[in-house]
Protein backbone atom coordinates (compact mmCIF):
# COMPACT_ATOMS: atom_id res chain seq x y z
CA UNK A 1 0.00 0.00 0.00
CA UNK A 2 1.19 3.48 -0.86
CA UNK A 3 2.05 5.17 2.45
CA UNK A 4 0.17 8.30 1.32
CA UNK A 5 -2.92 6.11 1.09
CA UNK A 6 -2.58 4.70 4.61
CA UNK A 7 -4.87 6.54 7.03
CA UNK A 8 -3.07 5.11 10.06
CA UNK A 9 0.27 6.46 8.79
CA UNK A 10 -1.29 9.93 8.49
CA UNK A 11 -2.84 9.63 11.95
CA UNK A 12 0.50 8.60 13.44
CA UNK A 13 2.20 11.66 11.96
CA UNK A 14 -0.69 13.87 13.06
CA UNK A 15 -0.45 12.54 16.60
CA UNK A 16 3.25 13.39 16.75
CA UNK A 17 2.46 16.98 15.72
CA UNK A 18 -0.30 17.10 18.34
CA UNK A 19 2.09 15.96 21.06
CA UNK A 20 4.75 18.45 19.94
CA UNK A 21 2.18 21.29 20.03
CA UNK A 22 1.10 20.32 23.55
CA UNK A 23 4.71 20.07 24.69
CA UNK A 24 5.50 23.50 23.24
CA UNK A 25 2.42 24.94 25.00
CA UNK A 26 3.40 23.42 28.35
CA UNK A 27 6.70 25.28 28.59
CA UNK A 28 7.13 27.95 31.26
CA UNK A 29 7.14 30.44 28.39
CA UNK A 30 4.97 28.74 25.74
CA UNK A 31 6.69 28.30 22.39
CA UNK A 32 3.89 30.00 20.51
CA UNK A 33 5.35 29.69 17.00
CA UNK A 34 5.87 25.95 17.55
CA UNK A 35 2.41 25.43 19.01
CA UNK A 36 0.71 27.12 16.07
CA UNK A 37 2.82 25.34 13.44
CA UNK A 38 2.35 21.88 14.92
CA UNK A 39 -1.36 22.49 15.57
CA UNK A 40 -1.81 23.27 11.87
CA UNK A 41 0.24 20.22 10.86
CA UNK A 42 -1.82 18.03 13.19
CA UNK A 43 -5.11 19.15 11.65
CA UNK A 44 -3.73 18.86 8.11
CA UNK A 45 -2.52 15.30 8.59
CA UNK A 46 -5.72 14.20 10.30
CA UNK A 47 -7.78 15.55 7.39
CA UNK A 48 -5.50 13.67 5.01
CA UNK A 49 -6.17 10.53 7.10
CA UNK A 50 -9.89 10.89 6.32
CA UNK A 51 -9.19 11.28 2.62
CA UNK A 52 -6.84 8.27 2.65
CA UNK A 53 -9.49 6.20 4.42
CA UNK A 54 -12.01 7.23 1.77
CA UNK A 55 -9.55 6.25 -0.97
CA UNK A 56 -9.45 9.83 -2.27
CA UNK A 57 -6.42 11.46 -3.83
CA UNK A 58 -5.39 14.82 -2.45
CA UNK A 59 -2.85 17.45 -3.43
CA UNK A 60 0.24 18.44 -1.48
CA UNK A 61 -1.33 21.39 0.29
CA UNK A 62 -1.41 23.04 3.69
CA UNK A 63 -4.85 24.56 2.97
CA UNK A 64 -7.20 23.09 5.55
CA UNK A 65 -10.26 24.53 3.81
CA UNK A 66 -9.33 22.76 0.58
CA UNK A 67 -8.81 19.50 2.47
CA UNK A 68 -12.10 19.94 4.32
CA UNK A 69 -13.85 20.57 0.98
CA UNK A 70 -12.34 17.36 -0.41
CA UNK A 71 -13.61 15.52 2.67
CA UNK A 72 -17.08 16.96 2.09
CA UNK A 73 -16.97 15.92 -1.58
CA UNK A 74 -16.30 12.37 -0.40
CA UNK A 75 -19.28 12.51 1.97
CA UNK A 76 -17.55 13.48 5.23
CA UNK A 77 -18.58 16.76 6.81
CA UNK A 78 -15.80 18.04 9.07
CA UNK A 79 -17.54 19.86 11.95
CA UNK A 80 -15.01 22.71 12.20
CA UNK A 81 -16.03 26.11 10.82
CA UNK A 82 -14.38 27.39 7.66
CA UNK A 83 -13.23 30.48 9.57
CA UNK A 84 -11.41 28.41 12.16
CA UNK A 85 -9.79 26.15 9.57
CA UNK A 86 -8.70 29.19 7.57
CA UNK A 87 -7.09 30.79 10.63
CA UNK A 88 -5.22 27.60 11.42
CA UNK A 89 -4.11 27.14 7.79
CA UNK A 90 -2.13 30.38 7.93
CA UNK A 91 0.22 28.90 10.52
CA UNK A 92 1.63 26.37 8.03
CA UNK A 93 3.82 29.13 6.61
CA UNK A 94 3.29 32.31 8.63
CA UNK A 95 5.08 31.12 11.76
CA UNK A 96 8.12 29.83 9.92
CA UNK A 97 9.37 33.36 9.33
CA UNK A 98 10.16 36.22 11.71
CA UNK A 99 7.34 38.62 12.28
CA UNK A 100 4.47 39.03 14.60
CA UNK A 101 4.44 36.28 17.19
CA UNK A 102 1.00 34.76 17.68
CA UNK A 103 -0.64 35.98 20.87
CA UNK A 104 -1.28 33.52 23.67
CA UNK A 105 -4.99 33.72 22.81
CA UNK A 106 -4.27 32.88 19.15
CA UNK A 107 -1.99 30.07 20.27
CA UNK A 108 -4.66 28.58 22.50
CA UNK A 109 -7.21 28.91 19.69
CA UNK A 110 -4.85 27.09 17.32
CA UNK A 111 -4.48 24.12 19.63
CA UNK A 112 -8.23 24.04 20.32
CA UNK A 113 -8.92 23.80 16.57
CA UNK A 114 -6.35 21.01 16.27
CA UNK A 115 -7.91 19.19 19.24
CA UNK A 116 -11.40 19.44 17.73
CA UNK A 117 -10.13 18.13 14.40
CA UNK A 118 -8.19 15.37 16.13
CA UNK A 119 -11.17 14.28 18.22
CA UNK A 120 -13.47 14.14 15.17
CA UNK A 121 -11.05 12.28 12.93
CA UNK A 122 -9.92 9.78 15.55
CA UNK A 123 -13.55 8.86 16.18
CA UNK A 124 -14.31 8.73 12.45
CA UNK A 125 -11.29 6.52 11.71
CA UNK A 126 -11.92 4.36 14.80
CA UNK A 127 -8.87 5.34 16.86
CA UNK A 128 -9.78 5.62 20.52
Amino acid sequence: MNKNADPLAWATLAEEDYLLARLALSQEKPLQYGVCFHAQQCAEKYLKAILALQGKAFPKTHDLLALSDLCQQSGVIVPISADRLDRLSAYAVQVRYPGEEPTLEETQDAIEIAQATRRFVREFVGLY
